[in-house]
Formats: C-alpha cells, structure tokens, sequence
C-alpha cells in the first residue's frame, strides 16, 4: 500500500489528507480507532486492545459489530480498501512509510540530531514544528491511552522547540528567537532551559537587564510554587551573563554581507478606501502565521486590499515582504508557474543563482529553509487556484502569506488552515467616499443624489466606480448627473484597456470555467429575482437538483455567485447585465424561451403546492402540466409552505410581470392567483393590487374568462382592504358576472361571500347578510364543506352585528363543525373569533377570553398577520370589560405593533384607544 499518498495527521485534530484534499473523519470513536491505529501504523493492534482504547469502561455488547462498522467507514475515508488489512488478532494500517505527521515529525527530529551543521538542523526543526496544528489528538479526548498519547506528543513538540531554539542560537537568530521563546516560556513558566534559551538570546541581542530580570521572575516562581531555587547551571548562566562573559557572547556572524532585504511590494492605490472590517481582520491575522484568502468577484479590490494593508504592516515583517502576481486571471498570460515565482523569491532573498536547483521540490525546500525564523509577508497575488500556490506557501509559523484570488481556494482553507477573508461590494458609504477620494469631496457634495446614482448603477463595484470617476475627473464639465446618465450598458465601463474594461474582465473569470457552469451562468440572468433557490435553478436550466449543486459551487467558488443566505445564490446588476449578454450572444430565442417557460412552470407549480398546504380546500384552478426538466418543490407542510412564500415572494412580485411580457400570460394570472392568500394575510396589499393588475391585462389579452374573473375578485379584495370600497365593488361585480359566464359556481360562491364582507365594511349589515346567505345556498349547491363552513361563520358574524347573538352563536357553533371535520385552520380561527365576539356582547367575557385565545393560536399556525392583530383588539376589549387593565393594554399593544408592521390605518385608532385607557388610570 505504499505511495497511497493518503496522510493521518495527529498532531492536532485527527484528520486525514488524500491527494484531492482533506477527508473529514466523522465521530469520535471512529477518530480514535484511526488514530489508535495511526499510532502503530504498520504494526497489527489487536480487536481487544482498539475495544479498550476506544470505549474504556463504557463497552457496549455490540462493540466488536461497531468496531467493524467503524473500520469500513475508514477505508471509504482513506480511499482504499487496502488501507486497513484485518489480520489476526486485529487490524493493521497499511498506508506505508512516513503516512503520518508524527512519522514526519519523528524522522526530521532524528535528522536534525545527526546533523552537524546548524543551518541543517534549523531547517529541518522548522519543519518538524510546523507538523503541530495545535494540541496533538485534540478530538478524541476521553480515552486514558490516548490522552497518555496526547501527552507524550506534546513534550516531543517542547523537545522539538527547544532544539529549534537551540539551532537558532547557535547561527545567531538571537534577536528573531525573542519573541518566540518569550511565547514559550509563558505557555510552560517553569521549564529551565526554555528560560535559559531566552536568558541567552535577550543577552545575545544587547538586553543584558532583561535578561537577567528573566531569570529573577522564574527564580520568584520556583520558589512560590515548589519551594526550590534555580538549578546550578541556570545560576552560573545568570553570573556569566552578569560580568558579560565572554564564553556566552553569540557566535562571530559569518564573513558574507547579509542578504538585501525583500521589498517587493507593489505601489498602494493612493486613493483606498473603506474596508474598515476586513483591515481589521488582516490585523488580527498579523500574529497567527500561515495563509489568508482574500477572494471575492472580478473588480471587487481584491489587489487594492491586499496591498495596501501588507504596507501598512510592513514594519511588523523585518525580514522583508515578497510579492508576486501569480497571472491566474490574465487575458495576456498564461498563469505564472510556481517554479518561476520560486526562482523570484529566492533571488530576493539573496541566495545565488547557482545554488538554486532546477527541480521544482527542491527549489521548495530550498524556500522554506530560507525564510526558517524569519518574519516575512508574502503576497500571492490573483492565484487560480490552490496546486498554484502551495508551493509558495512558507513553511515558517512567523510568516504569513496573503493570497488573493477569484476563487475561493477552498482546500487551502481545509488543508492548510488558511483563513478565508471573503471581499464583498462596497457598502454605500463607502462607494461614496471611493468617488470622493478619485473626484474631491466638493463635487460629491454637490452633486450628492447623481454620486449615489453612479455607485448604485456601478453596483458599488470599485473597478467600475474607478472606471466612471475617472470618465468623470477627465471631462470636469459633465455634470455627475450627464456622467450617471450615460451608464445604460457595460459598453459604458470601459477604461481603455483590458484591464480597465468590466465585460473583458469578468469574462477572464468564465474561461476557468466548466462548460456546463457556464450555460447556467448565462441562463441565471434570466431569472428576474434577486436571489435564487437551487430547485429553481435546476428547472430553469432543465437539470436535475443533484446536477445543479456542483455547478452552483462552480460558479461560487469563481465568485460569479454569491450563497448570501443558506441555498440561496445571487449575483450583482454588473455580472447579470454581463450574463444576460452571454445569453444574448449563445443561446438562441427558442432556448432562451424554453429556460423561462421552465422557470415559470416551476414557480407557478411550486406556489400552487404551497397554497394548497395552507389552504387545501381553497385551490380551485387547474394547472397545464410542467414542461420537461422543470422539478417543482412539494411544500411539505404548513409551517414548510409559509416558509416557502416568504423566501420566494420577491421572486413571485418579479415573476408575475416577467410572464405577462414574455407571452406567458396564463403564468401571469395563474400565478398572481397563487400568491393571492399570502399577500393577504401578510398584509402586502399594494403588492396583491399590482399583481392582480397585471393578471386582469393578461387574462384579458387572451380572452380567458376565468382569469378575469379571479383577477376581479382578488382585485376587490384588495381594494377593499384599502378602503377603496367603490372599486371594489366593481371588480367583485364584474367577477361574479364572469363566473356566472363559465359556469363556475364555487367563483360565484365566494364572490358573493365577499360582497358580504365588503357590505360589512361599510357598515351595511343586512346586505352583508343577504350576501351571505346566498353564498351557503351556492357553496351547498357545489357541495363544499369548507366553504359552507366559512360561510355559515360569516352569517353568524353578520347576526352577531345585527344584535342576534343567540344565532350568531348556533351558526358559528355549525361552521366551526363543519370546519374541523376538513380541517381547514384558518376558517376554524376566523370562527373563534366569531364566537368570541358573540360571547363578549352577551356579557361572558371569560368564554369569549377563551375563544379568542383560540383563535390567536391558530391565527398564528396560518401566519395571518392581519386577523391576529383584529383578534388582539377584540381580546383586549373582553379584558377591560373584566377590568383587567394591565392584561387589556398588554393585547392592544400586541394588536398595535402588528398593525405599525403592516402600515395599516387601523393602528391609529388603537394607539387613541392606549392612551384613553392610560389616561383613564391616572384618574
């Protein structure tokens, strides 16, 4: 099983590398049967011994099954089924020689003994320190052996630095030591030669009292924690010290002129702006050592960032800054190859030419042994991806290496433990400033709408806005107005160049692409929301959910796409304007129409499946079947469809009108018509109008009679709910005239049902009545149950104002039956209501308590913002009839936020009705 490539690492959390990267090792016991095994790699560990390791005292009966269990997984993990051979009495790891960090470590530990030259033995302790991630088998805590195993790996880690030190001593890193081995000493205050290391360095660099004064503090805490003093040799290293012996001095530096130090470090941009948190991330970074991935989308100052922070922390790296520009996005150039930046970096650093190997591993090694103890910043500029950059990557923990690039670089961030430092557009403020910086304050100030008009059509890109600022600062007799103006196309974001022309610089992103992504990058634009769900898109595109995620990630990890909320994708207005002309350009109008048909199809399906989960009794339009490839979302339940609508109503209000003007127009009235209930009840009822505008224009353009008449009806629903009583009246009439046209006597039913509630309205009681009544007699006709239900409450509601509270309640107690039996949770809500308010007329105000609380519940089961708020009224009114103040102003607020939520009129009147009770109380 030799030359698997697959490495354990132990030194730090148990995980596993194969060649594509890190393999997550789920578990805890399975994480101590790998380690376990790791740590007699090559040697047979016996069933019984893995048992006691892994579950102790803790032994289940099933233990030796489990066991079994554990190890298949980790052959799937370790991509072998070789990689663990079960021989008698056990199981034995067979991933070869040196497949463990500890192996590694182990073995560079033994070169550096037998090593006479210093420069070697600091190379390879540099590396073998570099092994640890942290505290050795870190996740698997709990087992007494591999605790003890734990701890025997952490003192080889002390062993190993403070050989380290020892080396850097000895070739005259005394001044780089320092901070390291004042690091060391607080992790372990009561190790001698660690301090005695420190002692020597702090003398060795000049600081003789610091030296000495680091003696005297461990002296102080030998003796008030062990009651002991200094061991002999530490004393006569502080007597040495304090007559500047000689014999201690550091060794004579070698005959050679030091190296130049690197200043590689491209110009700043002079005029950087923002970015307050990222800068903040970067410095809080400065100490840590290893990588950091600064990604973000084409344009967003990914360069700009990384070199302006790296020379405002240039003095913290002594030994220099590297920097190269890894070419991974050019249009000119090929990517820089590793090799080459190699041969750079270590002209720099001053090593001769001819002592640089020509094999790219040696040319490695040769690097990290270079920069071993020193403090150096290394920028890798617009890197393509991670096999790029992991040879450049030093191998120091005092260095740090700034990577910059369009794509995520995830495994970095899982092997390396690089830190991700996402670069987002500009906020606006800050966009505002970018052009201020390039144009002066006073011309923003004067012009403060057009500059935010330019950055919102920049999308708050910085490529853009440098583009347009300097359109802008070379014609300084455009106004900002004429500038923002001129900004209709990406034709307008050109600076002269390539590198300055938006469209040639996101393309460079696409080339990286698969061809699939690609075509799903320019069918995105398509879809007319501001974000995307997964399901969407793969009907959109006429794939499968399972296809579609790995391209998603695709277009993720190139920065095309953004995730901005869990499973959810969108992109700027710059990188759609640039897709939608990719779609323009490749596919043609068929296939253009095909994935918008699609795309309707699934929205229009999806929401239907979501209406009928809230309101099943209630769905009464029929549906042409999807088109190949589309996959519509089955809302599982309530609480699933409400979900649904709230995430995807922005893209519904956008759908609606896309429908109407691409020729879909049963799409538009269909789904104006789906998403009818839930603007209702969340109160959008500007939103529910506009809809339903366009869908009367649809319907209308094709004569389809049904969808005139539910565009009418839901027309006067909402226009009734705005107190525009007069144009709801119209619609409604016009509607139940439709409905009788088709024959459609469920649509005549609940027009009637709302011409009562509209005649209630304005306080015309008995036609209300009348409306009603006559809407049982239709819904009995059709034979729905629920109908009749909402009904029968709407009768009972209009007797109860009438002043017949007796039926009110017999015909609310029938609705309340029938609505139970079908299950219809709204209606059963709207019929608590009802019998809670026939209740409080007839002065049982605890019955009526109970049935508005009732009612609140189930209220909020449907997420009926509006009835909830009427129903907190009406509670708070039966409290008051009890006297019960505290409880009544506790229900009114309840009712008064709700309605401040939706903008509703109504909150005026309870806001009066507060302060009435309040000022009642201090009276």
């Amino acid at each position: 099983m030799a030359g698997t490539g697959v490495r354990v690492r132990l030194l730090g959390p148990v995980e596993v590398v194969v060649a594509d990267g890190a393999q997550a090792v789920n578990g805890v016991r399975r994480k101590a049967v790998l380690a376990t095994l790791a740590l007699h790699v090559g040697r047979v560990v016996s069933v019984d011994r893995l048992i006691d390791v892994v579950w102790g005292e803790q032994l289940p009966a099933t233990a030796a099954n489990t066991l079994q269990r554990h190890v298949s997984y980790l052959r799937g993990v370790l991509g072998e089924p070789g990689s663990i051979v079960a021989r008698q009495p056990g199981y034995l790891l067979n991933t070869g020689p040196e497949s463990t960090d500890v192996q590694a470590a182990e073995r560079l530990l033994e070169l550096a003994r037998r090593s006479s030259d210093h420069n070697e033995q600091v190379a390879h302790l540099t590396a073998a320190v570099a092994l640890w991630r942290g505290p050795p088998l870190a996740d698997v805590a709990g087992s007494a052996w591999l605790e003890e195993q734990a701890e025997h790996l952490a003192r080889l880690r002390l062993e190993a630095e403070r050989a380290l030190a020892e080396a850097r001593l000895s070739v005259g890193e005394h001044a780089r030591l320092v901070p390291g081995l004042e690091r060391l000493v607080r992790q372990h205050p009561l190790d001698e030669h660690l301090h005695a290391q420190l002692m020597l360095a702090l003398y060795r660099d000049g600081r003789q009292g610091e030296a000495v004064a680091t003696y005297r503090r461990l002296r102080d805490t030998l003796r008030e924690n062990l009651g002991i003093d200094p061991s002999p040799r530490l004393r006569d290293l502080e007597c040495a010290i304090l007559r500047q012996d000689t014999a201690i001095a550091a060794p004579a530096p070698a005959a050679a002129a030091p190296p130049p130090v690197a200043a590689q470090l491209p110009p700043p941009v002079p005029t950087f702006t923002g970015r307050d948190a990222e800068l903040a991330a970067l410095d809080a970074l400065v100490d840590r050592g290893g990588a950091v991935v600064v990604s973000g989308t084409a344009g967003v100052g990914k360069t700009a960032l990384a070199v302006h922070w790296a020379h405002r922390a240039a003095e913290r790296f002594p030994d220099g800054q590297l920097y190269v520009n890894l070419r991974g996005f050019d249009p000119a150039a090929t990517p820089t190859d590793p090799a080459r930046a190699l041969h750079g970096f270590l002209e720099a650093l001053g090593v001769p030419v001819a002592r640089m190997p020509s094999d790219r591993d040696l040319m490695v090694s040769l690097y990290r042994t270079t920069v071993a103890g020193k403090r150096l910043l290394v920028v890798l500029d617009n890197a393509r991806d991670a096999e790029q950059v992991r040879p450049l990557l030093p191998g120091s923990p005092d260095c740090l290496a700034i990577v910059t690039s369009r794509d995520q670089l995830l495994p970095l961030v899982v092997t390396e433990s690089a830190q991700p430092v996402p670069l987002d557009l500009l906020s606006p403020g800050e966009a505002r400033d970018m052009l201020a910086r390039r144009l002066g304050a006073s011309q923003i100030a004067a012009e403060p709408g057009a500059a935010d008009d330019i950055a919102d059509r920049c999308a708050r890109l910085p490529i853009a806005l440098a583009i347009v600022a300097a359109r802008a600062a070379t014609n300084r007799h455009f106004s900002l107005a004429a500038v923002a103006g001129e900004l209709g196309d990406l034709g307008a974001f050109h600076g002269g160049d390539e590198a300055t022309d938006v469209r040639a610089v996101f393309s460079w992103s696409c080339r990286t692409l698969s061809p699939p992504a690609v075509r799903l990058f320019r069918l995105l634009s398509l879809h007319p929301g501001p974000d995307v769900s997964v399901p969407a898109v793969a009907s959109l595109a006429g794939i499968t959910p399972q296809a579609s995620g790995p391209l998603l990630t695709e277009l993720t990890r190139a920065n095309l796409l953004t995730e901005h909320t869990y499973g959810r994708y969108a992109f700027h207005d710059l990188l759609r304007a640039y897709a939608a002309s990719l779609a323009d350009e490749a596919e043609a109008p068929a296939e253009r129409g095909a994935a918008v048909h699609r795309l309707l199809d699934h929205c229009l399906h999806t929401a239907h499946a979501a209406d009928l989960a809230l309101h099943p009794h209630f769905s009464d339009i029929s549906l042409p079947p999807p088109r190949a490839g589309v996959t519509p979302e089955r809302p599982r339940n309530k609480l699933a469809a409400t979900a649904w609508f709230t995430a995807e109503v922005p893209v519904l209000l956008a759908a609606v009108p896309l429908a109407a003007r691409a020729g879909f127009e049963g799409h538009a009235w269909r789904l104006a018509w789906t998403m009818a209930g839930f603007l209702h009840r969340q109160g959008h009822w500007q939103d529910w109008l506009g809809t339903q505008r366009i869908a009367l224009a649809a319907a209308s353009r094709i004569g389809d009679q049904t969808g005139q008449g539910h565009a009418h009806r839901s027309l006067g629903l909402a226009c009734s709910r705005l107190r525009r009583y007069d144009e709801a009246d119209d619609h409604l009439r016009r509607a139940f005239d439709l409905f009788a046209d088709v024959g459609d006597d469920a649509g005549r039913a609940h027009t009637c049902l709302n011409l009562g509630q509209l005649a209630e309205r304005q306080g015309q009681h008995h036609q209300a009545l009348d409306h009603s009544r006559r809407a049982l007699t239709l819904f009995r006709r059709a034979g729905n149950e629920a109908g009749q239900g909402y009904t029968l409450n709407a009768v009972g509601w209009q007797e109860g104002l009438l002043g017949n509270y007796h039926r009110a309640l017999e015909s609310c107690g029938e609705a309340l039956r029938k609505l139970q039996e079908v299950d219809d949770v709204q209606g059963q809500a709207d019929t608590w209501d009802s019998l809670g308010h026939a209740h409080h007329q007839l002065g049982d105000d605890r019955r009526a308590i109970a049935c508005y609380e009732h009612a609140l519940d189930l209220f909020t089961q449907v997420n009926d913002r509006y009835a909830e708020a009427s129903t907190y009224v009406n509670l708070g009114g039966s409290h008051r009839a009890l006297a019960d103040f505290g409880a009544t102003r506790v229900a009114w607020r309840r009712a008064l936020s709700i309605l401040d939520e939706l903008g509703d009129a109504d909150a005026d009147a309870i806001r009066a009705d507060l302060a009435q009770l309040d000022a009642s109380r201090l009276h």
